[in-house]
């Protein structure tokens, strides 16, 4: 029987591919934006109640008066905390009792929740697009 190096390669690299997209996958999975809508945009008005800097996302918990003058709170998914901080983010970027207004990617099925677009501050400083 000869040995075939080259099948040998082959069948090496196939299994490695495999094993790597394996490993990827769970990790793309995780980072899906599909319960966004990704083509609407919703400008909020509101009173940061808990701003969360945790992995893998952070997050705004934003007071909201809706048209009947009820506070509705909204959360709002931010990016990581070490990209946020290379953008100069930090923990103390939002406060409880800020005002700020913030745009999001609301979510599909209606509930007042969105993935963050950009925001303006009480100081005028802006974030994001």
């Amino acid at each position: 029987m000869k040995f075939n190096i080259k099948y040998l390669k082959c069948s090496l690299v196939g299994a490695v591919t495999l094993a790597l997209s394996s490993a990827i996958m769970p990790a793309l999975a995780h980072h899906s934006t599909a319960s966004f809508d990704s083509v609407k945009e919703v400008v909020l008005v509101g009173t940061v109640k808990k701003f969360e800097w945790t992995n893998p996302h952070t997050w705004i918990q934003l007071d909201v008066k809706n048209d009947a003058g009820e506070v509705v709170e909204w959360s709002i998914e931010g990016g990581s905390p070490g990209t946020l901080s290379r953008n100069g983010w930090k923990k103390t970027t939002f406060n409880p009792g800020d005002s700020v207004t913030i745009k999001v990617h609301p979510m599909l099925n209606g509930s007042p929740g969105g993935v963050f677009v950009g925001a303006v501050l009480a100081n005028g400083a802006t974030l994001g697009r």
